[in-house]
């Protein structure tokens, strides 16, 4: 699509807004402080298994259900808590940036562009973002909004990023990968944590969450966190953006066992962020959803989930422009196994999204509101075949969208494991994105009644047949490797079509581009001794869209994505005498070719000493290498300048593992 500047410069949906500055005091009350001195240590630690055991990590994204790592047949990186740790990052995109599978660049202090696999932009809409199984996603666009995207990072358990589409299972817009962050159970969280940091952009970072049991079987924490990064700087290296972030979020999380076979969860949490993408022109970001989820076991080889979501969002974006969302989700599953040879997992749910937008004079959306409705239902089977050494797996979603009707998205994959240092798998999948409101019912007007750009009501689904080939191989008991290669072809990619009349008006949003890309992925990791431990990865990709037969697109098939060839990835984390810590993470980006990025070299440092089993400090640079540098481009801002900078933090953990004693 074309990017259209409006008033300051700004495409409207880039630019996300936040509320005017103000200063807040966290207020914690602390349940029994009596259990601060009883609790039961985490059993979270990842950075002390072997690589067999870090091997044989269970994931759930692969086919909604525990399966190891080692044999799961997909494109999947698992970034550890332990991972995101030792890297020094802050905020939920730096940890993305450990998965060598993702494209992460940031645009300016609050936005960033992330995507697998090709078509990154800041407005990218073919990645699936999960946090606890509930989806982040704005109709507007059809993408997310990454700067309220915000945690409490050492309560991330893992981060699980398949690369490839993803529909079958967990439907529309899963086209070119799955991110999927699952938090801690509060069972792993008992004690107190506090962190601080402050640094040259990070201007400061303040956590505290508390973390108990009300009983044996049921267990709670609280939190707050809050945060504000300084500004960019344009290309002078001088001339600030005054694009400065900030975020607070608080909540709570219960995990309650009522019995050997049912754990039930409930989440709240609630934010409001001052993102400034333009730069002095501050806006309102804010929130709050709540996620509950039970699971019930009925026997070792059948089992059911009730997953329900609510979320509300609001947006004001300083200009007479805003948008409100409230979203309703339930989702029901059941896995069970059928005769010998079968494991089915099948469900059906229902997403109800209300989208209204307040609309300026000669910009907006019509109508102001819209209910939209999303019915689905799926089906996966897993054949197993001789001994177990070959799995055959098929299935197929099909959904209904107030847009495009009744939609499918079928998938089969072949796993073949001779043994246990070699996993072999291919895959054929078809996965959708369903269209936006911008697609649909957007219109910028140079007059009233006057449309100057205007949404489609004829717009289709977009589409993707991709084809994978992947080998996941231990050739040494302390050695890790992963390699994928991929093979995608898409149709009716969005495109802008110039009008009949004087001038090419309206532009209409339309189908008119297609394209292939094809590439590799591989993925390592390799504890070189005890104490010291290296992982990463390297990324191939060839993109070619063209446009189709009877489409004039504007854009010439290049508005979709920018998208570097190469990039490679190097982590490396080291437990040192006296109890210091000494973690690098290297990245290597080559350029952007169209607005072109030139290549760049990030290093992050970090080193931190461990004063008492309980207190952490720390010190970290980040965006060594290059020095100052561009790492995307999103054409309606003048190019901003991610900076090298320093900032210390300041950990406080006490539990039964963690106290004031020397370890």
């Amino acid at each position: 699509m074309q990017y259209v500047k409006f008033k300051n410069g700004i495409t409207p949906m880039q630019k996300i807004p936040s509320p005017k500055k103000n200063r807040y005091i966290f207020i914690f009350f602390i349940f029994s402080f009596h259990h601060l001195f009883a609790q039961e240590p985490s059993t979270n630690d990842l950075k002390k298994l072997s690589i067999e055991e870090l091997m044989g990590i269970e994931v759930t994204s692969v086919s909604k259900r525990p399966e190891k790592l080692s044999t799961a047949a997909s494109a999947i990186q698992v970034i550890t808590q332990e991972d995101i740790r030792q890297s020094g990052a802050i905020s939920v995109p730096e940890a993305l940036r450990l998965a060598p599978n993702l494209q992460v660049a940031q645009v300016n202090s609050s936005q960033w562009a992330i995507s697998a696999r090709g078509f990154n932009n800041v407005l990218a809409n073919k990645l699936l973002v999960l946090i606890d199984g509930r989806t982040v996603y704005t109709p507007l666009y059809a993408g997310v909004y990454w700067d309220v995207q915000n945690l409490v990072l050492e309560d991330i358990e893992r981060i699980e990023v398949i690369s490839g589409p993803g529909g079958t299972l967990w439907g529309a817009n899963a086209v070119n990968g799955v991110i999927n962050i699952i938090t801690k159970n509060a069972k792993n969280t008992n004690g107190f944590f506090a962190e601080g940091a402050t640094g040259s952009k990070l201007r400061s970072m303040e956590s505290l969450r508390y973390g108990g049991k009300i009983a044996d079987n049921f267990h709670f924490r609280v939190y707050g966190t809050a945060f504000k990064r300084g500004s960019t700087t344009l290309q002078d290296s001088m001339t600030s953006a005054h694009d400065a972030w900030s975020i607070l979020q608080g909540g709570m999380r219960l995990d309650w066992t009522p019995t050997i076979k049912d754990a039930v969860s409930l989440q709240l949490n609630d934010y409001s962020g001052h993102p400034d993408p333009d730069g002095g022109s501050p806006v309102i970001a804010k929130g709050k959803n709540v996620v509950g989820n039970w699971n019930h076991t009925i026997s070792e080889k059948s089992d059911f989930q009730v997953k329900l979501f609510g979320s509300q969002t609001f947006r004001d974006f300083n200009n007479g422009f805003a948008e409100k969302l409230n979203t309703y989700d339930l989702e029901w599953q059941q896995r069970f196994h059928y005769r010998s040879r079968h494991e089915i997992i099948w469900g059906a749910g229902y997403r109800y999204l209300n989208h209204s937008v307040t609309n300026l004079e000669l910009f907006g959306f019509s109508p102001a509101t819209k209910q939209l409705n999303l019915f689905s239902g799926f089906i996966q089977d897993e054949i197993s075949l001789l001994q177990n050494q070959i799995k055959l797996t098929i299935g197929s979603k099909v959904e209904h969208y107030t847009y495009t009707g009744y939609q499918y998205q079928p998938n089969a994959r072949l796993t073949f494991i001779p043994n246990m240092h070699h996993t072999f798998w291919t895959a054929v999948s078809r996965a959708i994105k369903l269209p936006a409101r911008i697609d649909e019912e957007f219109a910028i007007s140079i007059a009233p009644g006057v449309p100057l750009i205007q949404g489609s009501t004829n717009m289709k689904a977009e589409k993707v047949i991709a084809y994978e080939l992947g080998w996941r191989l231990q050739p040494h008991e302390k050695i890790s490797l992963s390699l994928s290669s991929f093979y995608n072809v898409y149709d009716d990619i969005r495109s802008a079509e110039p009008g009949s009349n004087p001038g090419g008006i309206p532009i209409t949003f339309g189908n008119g581009v297609k394209g292939k890309t094809y590439g590799a992925e591989l993925a390592f990791l390799l504890p070189v001794t005890d104490y010291w431990k290296l992982r990463g990865g390297y990324t191939f990709l060839k993109k070619n869209l063209v446009v189709k037969n009877g489409s004039a697109d504007l854009n010439q098939a290049s508005a979709e994505s920018n998208d570097p060839k190469h990039q490679f990835l190097l982590q490396s984390a080291m437990t040192l005498p006296g109890n210091f810590e000494f973690g690098v993470v290297a990245r290597y980006v080559r350029q952007l070719p169209k607005p072109k990025v030139e290549s760049y070299v990030g290093v992050d440092i970090r080193v931190s000493w461990k004063v008492v089993s309980a207190i952490e400090l720390s010190l970290v640079a980040q965006n060594l290498g290059s020095g100052n540098h561009t790492e995307f481009n999103d054409s309606s801002h003048p190019p901003r300048l991610v900076e090298q900078s320093v900032y210390g933090k300041l950990i406080v953990r006490y539990d039964k593992l963690h106290n004031f004693s020397r370890k």
